[in-house]
């Protein structure tokens, strides 16, 4: 299977299956010298991980972590980084049901088509839970972004058609941790959880929409013609399970925009240039402008769901499917994470590219 690395330099080789003994990712290419804070790795994954609440699926995962290689005094030393996560509360037989049967929307088929053979408990590499070792990575990216004086923010900003109406700018992003939805707005959180219970007592799902909103980018980062810092956050972005769109500044708006309206002007700031407006979402030409950047990620509802469906199993026979076990209504809330991290992968990558480009 090829498709398990990601990014240039700061890059990362992900493993593991839910179902399996655990996930781990290999870090490349994060620099020595960087004091890695367990405890925050940590709070990372606990924001990921199953059983936070009754949006959630119930499975338990502690994500205790163990770092095999690359830290020493909890310090980075350059060489690759290991990082192991072991699964503690697989229940693959409730997947037995789907041994020889193709669940809709699933990967199921396309795995079978592409390899003659898939691993069904919990769909294998395919799980959303291949991404708590994304997680992990994105937290030592965070702490090297950190380190450069960069924020990444994130929030539920839509459940179905409870969306927030304000402009990402104005959003108070510290309040979206105040709420198991994790949206940034409270009240507007208590609606889309009300929501979210009231569509996984019917037994379906609903999906909804992960912004983010990073500050402190330098101008400069992104490769101008195929590695455009906006192309890989949307590679990023479309990579993680579920996403259906991504859309960075104006987005799909822009294109109803007359052009003078659209064009951010630019004009001298106290700490260098700004521009009046940010339609361009921090990035123009693919390359960081110092502006904020800012990206709506949409994710479609969950595909299992605790109602009958028509579908065929490994021969093509008709048959039917139903599912069961512990699954999430809804994902963004534990979502959110993997999008900062994803967001944070990127521009650490494109950080340690541009200080080549100007030795």
């Amino acid at each position: 299977m090829a498709g398990n690395s990601f990014g240039h330099i700061f890059k990362i080789h992900t493993f593991g299956e839910s179902h399996g003994l655990g996930l781990g990712v290999i870090i490349d290419g994060c620099p020595a010298g960087l004091k890695i804070d367990s405890a925050f790795i940590q709070s990372e994954l606990d924001r990921r991980k199953p059983g936070q609440s009754k949006l959630t699926t119930q499975r338990k995962e502690d994500e205790a972590f163990v770092i095999q290689s690359g830290v020493f005094e909890g310090v980075t030393t350059g060489t690759p980084i290991s990082i192991f996560i072991p699964n503690q509360d697989q229940k693959s037989k409730d997947y037995s049901h789907i041994a020889t049967k193709y669940r809709p929307s699933h990967a199921d088929y396309t795995y079978d088509a592409k390899y003659g053979r898939r691993d069904y408990r919990g769909g294998g590499r395919s799980s959303a839970r291949e991404t708590v070792a994304r997680v992990a990575a994105g937290a030592i990216a965070k702490l090297l972004l950190r380190s450069q004086g960069v924020s990444i923010h994130a929030g539920v900003t839509s459940v179905g058609h409870i969306s927030l109406t304000s402009p990402l700018h104005e959003v108070d992003w510290s309040k979206a941790e105040s709420n198991p939805v994790r949206c940034p707005d409270p009240e507007l959180a208590e609606q889309m959880a009300a929501h979210i219970l009231e569509v996984k007592q019917k037994g379906d799902t609903v999906g909804g929409i992960v912004s983010a909103y990073i500050e402190g980018c330098p101008a400069g980062l992104g490769e101008p013609v195929f590695d455009k810092l906006h192309a890989d956050l949307g590679k990023a972005m479309l990579s993680i399970n579920a996403v259906k769109g991504f859309e960075y500044g104006s987005g799909f708006k822009g294109s109803t925009m007359y052009g003078s309206m659209h064009n951010d002007v630019w004009a001298s700031g106290p700490i260098g240039p700004t521009t009046k407006t940010n339609y361009s979402g921090g990035i123009q030409g693919g390359i960081s402008n110092g502006m904020p950047i800012y990206f709506n990620v949409a994710f479609k509802p969950v595909a299992t769901i605790m109602k009958e469906q028509q579908s065929i199993d490994d021969s093509g026979s008709d048959t039917t499917v139903m599912g069961k076990g512990r699954h999430d209504p809804c994902v963004v809330p534990r979502a959110v994470v993997i999008v900062e991290a994803m967001a944070a992968l990127v521009l650490a990558d494109h950080l340690l590219l541009n200080r080549l480009n100007k030795l």
